[in-house]
């Protein structure tokens, strides 16, 4: 039984370095470049812009019931006048 013992024990101490592990991790910095997202920002506010115009040309050009009309210049007179 005695000697049971002693190879578990020897068997236990020849073990344990086998346990132990050393390892090395080199880190090296990172470098963080900067993004740059203005371009598409500038595409996004220059779609509203165009939106926002052509809605305007749209207004512009559409006829105004309610506006007055331009007078007639006078080397042309209109149908209803008479000189």
């Amino acid at each position: 039984m005695r000697h049971w013992l002693l190879a578990c024990a020897l068997a236990g101490m020849l073990a344990m370095p086998a346990c132990y592990t050393s390892h090395t991790v080199k880190v090296e910095p990172v470098e963080v470049k900067p993004i740059h997202i203005t371009m598409d920002i500038n595409i996004k506010i220059d779609r509203e812009v165009d939106d926002f115009f052509s809605e305007v040309e749209k207004k512009a050009a559409e006829p105004n019931p309610g506006a007055p009309t331009a007078p007639a210049s006078p080397s042309s007179p209109s149908s209803g006048e008479q000189k």
